[in-house]
């Protein structure tokens, strides 16, 4: 049997090409590179813009969704062995969480894990309003800002700082990873998971899309 092949949809649709091509060429003429240390307020400027708009106290970035979501689990201590349940778990989220070992249950007496937005250049205006509506549903929000086609890029927003910290700590070049570098001294080593990813997200990615977040109610 022959399966067809259909050629996937455009993230980005002609009309957005404007508003895009303004915040790429803003970015580009700004001189951000990829140095870590000379580049790290793009990524702080976006992590205070996720704030505002979230209302959140803590904003940790992650360079694809996955990382977001399992950034989201650890800091919860939601690990191998662990049960979760998800708001319209994807089929995505549910073979990461079987990778994880992590059993996915509808009960609804288990809390929501996380509840998640993808965000576009069709609901960018209207996110105020999208996020009120998820923001006090569950302990952490998972942002994917893939979609607005700059690069896999995600975050996840909470007020607990202990979340927080475990998802940094996730990440190689993570906040505390950052501060050994600079101090040559380690920072809460108790929190270490035995492994850590590549999550961490390029600041010419985290410019393009504070911009189109700053710009997001512009005609």
């Amino acid at each position: 049997m022959v399966e067809t092949l259909t050629k996937a949809k455009s993230v980005i649709q002609k009309e957005q090409y404007f508003p895009l091509s303004f915040v790429l060429s803003r970015v580009l003429n700004s001189g951000v590179i990829m140095s870590i240390e000379k580049n790290d307020h793009e990524l702080k400027g976006l992590e205070k813009s996720i704030a505002k708009l979230t209302g959140a106290t803590y904003v940790s970035l992650f360079n694809s969704y996955t990382g977001a979501l399992h950034g989201a689990l650890w800091g919860q201590d939601i690990v191998y062995q662990s049960t979760v349940r998800l708001e319209l778990a994807s089929e995505q989220e549910q073979k990461f969480l079987r990778w994880l070992g992590i059993t996915h249950v509808s009960d609804l007496q288990t809390e929501l894990a996380y509840t998640s937005l993808a965000v576009t250049w069709d609901n960018l205006h209207e996110l105020n309003l999208l996020l009120a509506a998820k923001s006090k549903r569950a302990p952490v929000l998972v942002l994917d800002f893939t979609p607005l086609g700059f690069g896999p890029a995600a975050a996840i927003a909470v007020h607990d700082e202990n979340i927080w910290k475990k998802a940094e700590r996730l990440k190689i070049f993570g906040a505390f990873d950052l501060q050994t570098m600079w101090t040559q001294e380690e920072s809460e080593p108790e929190l270490q998971p035995a492994a850590q990813f590549n999550y961490r997200l390029s600041p010419l990615v985290a410019a393009c899309v504070k911009i189109a977040l700053l710009r997001r109610n512009s005609a």
